[in-house]
């Protein structure tokens, strides 16, 4: 299936049913009074986050969504139907945004949560709704008033805990393979990642996170070089970033210190809160570097890349020191979890019978 990240759909409510002017007309009851009904409620259009859905693609072709009108209301006594709702089921992380105000209507985080997007409009009165003891005659009736009509950019963002950065080729798909049951394509050309894959991994029971693995950036992506910066915003939710560097490339002319520093250039101009996450670094294929020239190599990126913060030494093709990573990361993302203290329902109702 294409991975489909932003989508434009218009959403048109219903529009309520008109009201009726009607007289009860009978044999043998010459004052029947009115009889005219309200009209009913125009269909609503709503959004659901499914966690089924991982792609937008499904609102690409089908741009226009449209919910009925309610009926009119009719004589003896009789009020229109309300029209059904209609609900587009969405991917978890989904930001729906009004492209006429620039105002984001919602953000889908949780599944199931259910948001209006496109009120029905309410049904007109019927003359039956003026009657009073001093009006025993109303002719008036009033039309139904229109649902809401928006045009939407639907915007998805996934959600996960970790996201990888690197340049193409630095082995992010082969390490979200060999820590998560992800299954990304791999291959020895760049830009074998097309479009953001998503991992769990599993650290024990009832303990896992979520990793995002996103195309690979060069220098010059926010000029659009390679996918340029259209998959970066798939890491704006996420709790720590993995840059992942290629220690030992095939091109030996290849500095890996002054690609992680275009990497991280590029980050800052597409989004200084991006930038400003927490960052740790991961220099992969050590499998590829001689035992003995391991440590040197290390130290010398460190030195030139004048980095302070944690780094770890990995081979995601054999798994060598994939595990401490694992580890690391979970202790790091469980210390973001908040925990919810449940008020003691049972000490405010006896407080409050006391101070009755």
């Amino acid at each position: 299936m294409k991975f489909v990240d932003e989508a434009t759909i218009d959403v048109v409510a219903g529009n309520g049913g008109a009201g009726c002017a009607s007289f009860r007309r009978e044999k043998f009851i010459p004052f029947g009074g009115p009889d005219g009904g309200d009209g009913g409620r125009g269909g609503s259009v709503w959004a659901v986050g499914d966690l089924n859905l991982n792609t937008l693609i499904d609102y690409r072709y089908a741009r226009r969504h449209e919910a009925r009108n309610g009926e009119a209301g009719r004589g003896s006594d009789q009020y229109g139907a309300a029209a059904d709702d209609i609900v587009l089921r969405m991917p978890v992380g989904t930001i729906i945004t009004d492209l006429e105000t620039e105002t984001v209507i919602a953000e889908l985080i949780e599944p199931g949560e259910k948001v209006l997007i496109a009120k029905g409009g309410d049904g007109g009165f019927g003359n039956l709704h003026f009657k009073t003891s001093t009006n025993r005659a109303p002719r008036q009736k009033t039309p139904g008033w229109p649902g809401e009509a928006k045009k939407l950019r639907l915007e998805l963002r996934v959600l996960a805990d970790v996201g990888l950065l690197g340049q193409p080729n630095a082995g992010k798909s082969t390490l979200i393979t060999a820590i998560s049951n992800a299954k990304p394509k791999i291959a020895d050309y760049p830009f074998t990642t097309l479009h953001p894959n998503l991992g769990v991994v599993r650290v024990g029971p009832e303990k896992s996170f979520v990793v995002a693995d996103i195309p690979g950036l060069i220098e010059g992506a926010s000029e659009g070089a390679g996918l340029g910066h259209q998959f970066l915003r798939h890491l704006q939710r996420t709790r720590l970033l993995l840059h992942v560097v290629d220690l030992a490339p095939f091109d030996p002319e290849v500095d890996p210190v002054a690609e992680a520093k275009a990497i991280v250039n590029e980050l800052k101009k597409y989004d200084q809160s991006l930038y400003d996450k927490p960052r740790w670094l991961v220099l992969n294929k050590l499998d590829m570097v001689p035992e003995d020239e391991r440590a040197a190599r290390v130290k010398d990126f460190i030195k030139r890349y004048k980095w302070k913060g944690p780094v770890f030494e990995i081979s995601a093709l054999t798994r060598e020191g994939c595990q401490p990573l694992i580890h690391a990361i979970y202790e790091h993302v469980a210390s973001f979890q908040i925990h919810h203290v449940e008020p003691d329902v049972r000490f405010e109702a006896a407080e409050g019978e006391s101070k009755a």
